[in-house]
């Protein structure tokens, strides 16, 4: 009776070596993942961040947990994406050019989103639809007070109270601001902006659309 060897046999050890032979190293999965364009994840993510940035800009004096959100989920996509492309760029041009429309849909979402931002869009829209309602509720104010609103709805906005001062009518939005409460402010008369303004305090205006004013407090 003979015995067997021991270790492993060559039959084995040729197919370990396939085996390990088949398994694609960090840099092939780098390669694989940037020749390919843009797919079903990758340009809906930078649709919502784009949107989530809108409804930031919406806010009077932005809104500081979209803000973050969208900044650091932004700058992680453009990362990305930058990457993905000099991948691309170096060693897989003609998918680029095949799948065009697909590589400039993610630049092109940001770029609407940032002319819309920049031009102020979306907080213009948003105080045009709440404009109504919150006129109502100015011939509910008496002049001499402020009055809480603990966070009721008015048009478009949660506000945190309503108050006049010198015939400006300040809305202070809830979460409204970066650092420091902010708002809306309403005037029948002209509003001088960027500057501080005898019996307002703290605050700062800036022009909106019609009688409107974002307020932020410094």
């Amino acid at each position: 009776m003979s015995a067997e060897p021991y270790g492993p046999t060559p039959e084995g050890s040729v197919a370990k070596l396939m085996e390990l032979s088949d398994k694609p190293t960090w840099g092939r999965r780098l390669i694989s993942w940037a020749s390919r364009p843009p797919g079903r994840l990758y340009i809906p993510a930078c649709a919502v961040v784009g949107a989530v940035l809108l409804y930031e800009d919406s806010v009077p004096g932005g809104h500081l947990p979209t803000f973050l959100f969208g900044l650091i989920a932004g700058l992680l996509l453009a990362g990305m994406g930058a990457l993905r492309l000099g991948i691309a760029l170096a060693i897989a041009r003609p998918m680029i050019r095949y799948y065009w429309l697909r590589w400039i849909s993610a630049p092109l979402v940001a770029a609407v989103a940032i002319g819309m931002a920049v031009a102020d869009v979306p907080l213009q829209m948003r105080v045009q639809a709440s404009t109504d309602q919150l006129a109502e509720l100015r011939e509910q104010v008496d002049g001499s007070t402020t009055i809480p609103r603990n966070d009721e709805t008015t048009g478009l906005y949660q506000l945190h109270s309503v108050s006049v001062e010198d015939d400006i009518t300040h809305y202070e939005i809830d979460g409204a601001g970066l650092a420091s409460p902010a708002g809306l402010a309403h005037s029948n008369e002209e509003i001088p902006v960027g500057i501080f303004l005898p019996g307002q305090g703290s605050k700062i205006y800036e022009h909106v659309t019609g009688d409107w004013y974002v307020w932020v407090a410094h």
